[in-house]
């Protein structure tokens, strides 16, 4: 059984940072691939980055040049350091892993909320 925990997110001002973690146990196999989705109120879930155990890496054209995503293939953990934060960012910030063989598993989320 695959568990995903988030941690990191909480209060900022526009143009602040925070950084995200988030940390998988279980049976994970590679080739896979980590990262982070958000959901808005109102709004679809969306892509914001990911990153294979290869190393390769996808941004959401809104967060490049502001997020970052790094992993650690050996513990299994990728974090997301989001700097200049907008409001448009409030959103719960959900951790993905995606193995191989197409298995994809879920954190709970975490709150990021973007406000004076």
């Amino acid at each position: 059984q695959v568990q995903l925990v988030e941690s990191g997110g909480g209060l900022v001002q526009p143009g602040g940072s925070l950084r995200l973690s988030c940390a998988a146990s279980g049976s994970i196999f590679s080739p896979n691939t980590m990262g982070w989705y958000r959901q808005a109120p109102g709004k679809q879930r969306e892509l914001v980055a990911i990153m294979s155990s290869a190393g390769n890496t996808n941004y959401a054209d809104s967060v490049k040049d502001r997020f970052t995503i790094s992993r650690d293939n050996a513990k299994n953990t990728v974090d997301l350091q989001m700097n200049r934060l907008k409001p448009e960012d409030t959103a719960v910030y959900y951790c993905r892993l995606v193995i191989g063989n197409g298995m994809g598993y879920w954190g709970k989320g975490t709150l990021v909320t973007v406000s004076s």
